[in-house]
């Protein structure tokens, strides 16, 4: 038998922000001249696109030698007696440019965890010290092209990736990354005063949804449709359209809070069955055990607009079990009303 595999587990971008800074500080200190630290992110069995990336810190007196984020920013500013810290985003790390998110318009894009402790440490280092002005620049080598692979550009996070940490814990194939990035997205659409959000499944649905709404109303939520529908409730979204093929649809209705194949297959007896009890036609899984084969076989029968409705209805009373007061809708990508929608 072999030995399961132990998960790596790992830290975030803010763990290691923090660390570099608190190095960085303490070289500076001694120093008293311009001091730059540089980590690397440690590698983890998350789903994570910052892994092993570079985040460089650098502290000054003035911010005339740093190569900052070339969008407008403000930089965050901290106190303590006579001495003060500028927070600023330097290349790879984004600015905040629109409402909704944790951090203001227009601050570098570092959540408020990482701040605070930064934050905390400067004012245990400095509190002997007297009108000590200090400029700090957080950087992520090679950050805009990492940021692509995000969501980053949507919630109007520019030019860099976000410097996040709450835990400061990455938990392996936890997945929490991207539910924290669906759950960002959600609030932002809710705060930009979007009153219909559109979850999508697939990239198919997601074109169909860029042809009916604007981008900033619309997220892709992977496999995490119980997760999706759960944030979504929590945060009263008005109405959720929920668009997604039929195969993973089926999933839906058969009660899978995540459509992803380890989380099982389609039950097909079940589907043969409740096809029988609501459109009274038996169709033959033994030669056909796919959804797709399926469609096929009842749309020769004139059943398929049945068949669509039929599983429609059930994702919708599937999700409605999940969450009573969920505004969610489920449509199937290959019915022909979304053409109308």
């Amino acid at each position: 038998m072999s030995e399961k595999k132990v998960l790596r587990k790992g830290y975030t971008t803010g763990t290691h922000t923090v660390a570099a800074f608190r190095s960085c500080l303490d070289t500076f200190l001694v120093t008293n001249s311009q001091t730059t630290t540089k980590t690397n992110k440690i590698d983890n069995d998350d789903l994570d696109v910052t892994k092993g990336c570079e985040i460089v810190v650098s502290l000054d007196f003035d911010i005339e030698n740093f190569l900052l984020n070339p969008t407008f920013q403000k930089p965050q500013i901290f106190s303590c007696g006579t001495n003060s810290l500028e927070i600023y985003a330097g290349l790879g790390v984004g600015v905040v440019t629109k409402k909704g998110l944790k951090i203001q318009a227009p601050y570098p894009a570092i959540n408020p965890a990482p701040l605070e402790a930064m934050q905390e440490y400067f004012e245990i280092k400095t509190n002997k010290k007297e009108n000590l002005h200090l400029k700090c620049c957080v950087s992520v080598t090679n950050g805009q092209e990492i940021a692509k692979q995000t969501a980053n550009s949507k919630v109007g996070v520019l030019e860099g990736i976000s410097i996040l940490g709450t835990t400061g814990i990455v938990k392996p194939v936890s997945s929490s990354a991207y539910i924290d990035s669906v759950k960002t997205e959600i609030e932002f659409a809710i705060q930009n005063n979007y009153e219909t959000i559109y979850f999508t499944l697939g990239n198919s649905a997601f074109k169909v949804a860029c042809s009916k709404a604007d981008e900033e109303a619309i997220i892709e939520i992977g496999n995490f449709v119980y997760d999706s529908v759960e944030l979504a409730t929590k945060q009263d979204a008005k109405e959720v359209i929920f668009l997604c093929g039929i195969g993973k649809m089926t999933k839906v209705y058969q009660g899978f809070k995540n459509t992803h194949n380890r989380f099982g297959v389609i039950d097909f007896t079940k589907l043969q069955l409740d096809i029988k009890e609501n459109l009274g036609y038996e169709v033959d899984i033994e030669a056909t055990l796919t959804v797709k084969g399926i469609s096929q076989e009842l749309e020769k029968v004139g059943l398929l607009d049945a068949f669509y409705e039929m599983i429609t209805k059930k994702a919708n009373e599937q999700i409605k079990q999940w969450f009573k007061t969920s505004n969610v809708k489920a449509i199937i990508l290959e019915q022909k009303e979304v053409l109308g929608w």
